[in-house]
């Protein structure tokens, strides 16, 4: 078994356990720097009451409190099932060198986990979107970005 192989295992193993557990959907996911697991999550949405609580979610958070660090520079992620959207915009954020995945989207969609609409409304256009996204204060808001923007002792990421 290669190195790559042992930490899907601990992913797909993870995904198990949530599953057993009655803590969300069927996927898990470890982040490793190295050759240690310094994240790892499962599926928590239903357990915690938190839609944002993908595995890849909360791995990253374990990851990033392990390691003091708000990025996974040098760490690899490995994955029971493709990212949804929402995971692979965290995962950009977090930036990892690498991502490995076992499942696939069309394997998640033929159990129910269909992701296929977010796809479709990233694409559509504002006024085109089943949820309306609609624009207001910005003027206010552009205020903070400006004291951002001139904030001499901020952290840049």
């Amino acid at each position: 078994m290669t190195r790559e192989e042992k930490f899907m295992q601990e992913a797909i193993k993870l995904s198990l356990n949530g599953v057993v557990n009655n803590e969300g959907g069927p996927f898990g996911c470890v982040v490793v720097k190295g050759d240690e697991i310094v994240g790892r999550g499962n599926n928590k949405v239903t357990s915690s009451n938190d839609p944002t609580a993908h595995a890849e979610v909360t791995a990253i958070r374990d990851a990033c409190k392990n390691l003091n660090s708000f990025q996974l520079t040098d760490c690899e992620i490995y994955t029971s099932c493709e990212p949804c959207p929402m995971c692979l915009g965290a995962i950009y954020w977090a930036r990892p060198k690498v991502v490995y995945f076992a499942n696939n989207r069309k394997d998640a969609a033929d159990i129910g986990f269909d992701d296929s609409m977010i796809y479709d409304e990233m694409k559509a256009e504002m006024h085109e979107r089943k949820i309306p996204i609609i624009p207001l204060g910005r003027n206010d808001a552009l205020k903070v970005f400006e004291e951002w923007a001139n904030k001499p002792d901020k952290t840049e990421y």
